[in-house]
């Protein structure tokens, strides 16, 4: 009751943002999932983390729909005939949006939208302004940075008008992904890394290894998640890696006992979440986008995250110099690799009735953190403020990439000069994906959209924030919170060199 009071009277929430937070409070007032006293126990130590996604689930975390086929018949419910103009196409885009759920009560994911929007731009300077103002109606009404949408890998006029945009003005929603392959135009990437020096976005998605694991189906939502069109993913539950070592009494008992423990109980919790979701709460009876097909229940899975993978190696090793630290160490690395490995076999032995479209087994994630984590790395980063060079950064991480199919990332921030040399930042990222990297995410250290985790907030607009007047995304709470913890504003700048 006295959350709900101080949600009310808290003068720094919109109404909007009171609404969802008042809903989040009332879910979180029943409890109706079974849930064993050996999984609330690791609950309570912190080292399941079920995501603050609610006691009673009744939407998917992550839902990504089949917006081509929405184009192609538009929608009964929505009394939408196909559109046949891009105004058209524009506004079915903005009236659907509307209507597509999440964990953040946001649409995560808004489609290829170069791909939706192409067959409909034929004068480019009037394309250009509608493609503007579709920006900035999503900006002003998806009031949340994990709404998230892709372009590429082929280069469009609607690709290039809608980095243009992006670049001209400097919102923070949507997050944006380039898929990137070796057949992507040079030019076109050259734009998006232009873009991207100015306004952090978009980052560059290994689309090659997002397709063998997929097929070409796929979809970037939220932060950095990889996942099949036309369902998404019913959950993501997250693991605490340095919480758990500290629980083993060995780096032996750490790798064959509580590494297939944790691993077991997280299962049950996960499938015990996507119980109910599926066969309770009535979603895919009740809703216009399971009706029309938009989505489908076989094309949804569930995300099994880990994080805090530098703390727990370090914890393990006993590693005290700099020299022996997750990051500099090959014996760090390889022991880092051996427990995701460890944990990707415990995890692909259990079978979920449920994740049909990934063959009954959860996806690995290198979750990318939340705002209230101090002490633990987000995924298999090294920690903020240890990053080696960033060949050395890169070649560690490459190590880790393939390992996780639903997403994992690092962040690489360049010195200001990089803006007169983006062909530089392109050869790296060139190189970054052949030696294995899935996403190479980056910015330039004076933006004012930083990113976070994964998504992006104004660092002018957590100043207002902190000096306790309104902002209209909900996310910046989150962002000040997590640049004032996480030390973000140190994150190691590479040289233009």
């Amino acid at each position: 009751m006295n959350n709900t009071i101080n949600v009310i009277k808290d003068q720094t929430l919109t109404y909007q943002q009171k609404v969802i937070q008042l809903a989040r409070e009332a879910e979180n007032g029943i409890q109706v999932l079974n849930i064993s006293q050996n999984v609330k126990s690791y609950m309570d130590k912190g080292i399941i983390c079920d995501m603050f996604e609610g006691n009673a689930p009744y939407r998917p975390r992550y839902i990504l729909p089949d917006y081509q086929r929405f184009m192609k018949q538009g929608s009964n419910f929505l009394g939408l005939q196909a559109p046949e103009s891009l105004g058209e196409a524009i506004n079915h885009l903005l009236i659907l949006y509307k209507h597509v759920p999440s964990i953040t009560s946001f649409p995560v994911f808004l489609g290829e939208l170069d791909q939706l929007l192409e067959p409909f731009i034929d004068d480019e300077e009037e394309a250009y302004k509608a493609i503007k103002l579709f920006l900035t109606h999503i900006d002003r009404t998806l009031t949340d940075s994990f709404v998230h949408a892709n372009i590429g890998p082929k280069a469009t006029k609607a690709g290039r008008l809608i980095l243009k945009a992006e670049k001209e003005l400097k919102n923070a929603v949507p997050n944006l992904t380039l898929k990137y392959n070796k057949d992507t135009e040079r030019e076109f990437a050259l734009e998006a890394i232009s873009t991207g020096l100015e306004v952090s976005k978009p980052y560059f998605a290994n689309h090659e290894m997002f397709v063998q694991d997929f097929g070409t189906a796929y979809g970037t939502a939220s932060c950095y998640n990889g996942l099949p069109i036309g369902g998404g993913s019913y959950t993501l539950v997250r693991l605490n890696l340095k919480k758990l070592a500290e629980e083993a009494g060995s780096l032996e008992e750490f790798l064959k006992v509580y590494i297939p423990r944790a691993v077991q109980l997280m299962n049950i919790l996960i499938d015990e979440r996507i119980r109910f979701l599926v066969e309770e709460s009535g979603f895919f009876e009740s809703s216009f986008l399971v009706e029309e097909e938009l989505v489908r229940k076989d094309r949804f899975t569930a995300m099994f995250g880990i994080f805090g993978l530098a703390q727990c190696v370090n914890l393990l090793l006993d590693a005290k110099t700099p020299k022996e630290r997750y990051g500099h160490s090959e014996k760090a690395m390889k022991l880092g690799y051996d427990i995701i490995k460890t944990i990707e076999r415990e995890v692909n032995q259990y079978e979920s009735p449920y994740c049909i479209a990934t063959g009954k087994r959860f996806l690995l994630h290198a979750q990318s953190g939340i705002s209230g984590d101090v002490e633990e790395t987000a995924g298999c980063r090294i920690p903020i403020g240890e990053e080696p060079e960033l060949m050395d950064h890169i070649l560690h991480a490459a190590n880790f990439h393939p390992l996780f199919p639903s997403g994992i990332s690092d962040i690489f921030t360049f010195e200001t000069t990089a803006r007169k040399n983006p062909e530089f930042v392109l050869n790296i990222i060139q190189g970054a994906m052949e030696k294995g990297l899935r996403m190479f995410a980056f910015s330039c250290s004076d933006n004012d959209l930083m990113r976070i985790t994964g998504y992006l907030v104004k660092k002018s607009e957590m100043k207002k924030l902190k000096e306790g007047q309104q902002v209209l995304h909900d996310t910046v709470g989150l962002g000040l919170e997590a640049a004032e913890k996480q030390n973000l504003y140190d994150r190691k700048v590479t040289q233009n060199d």
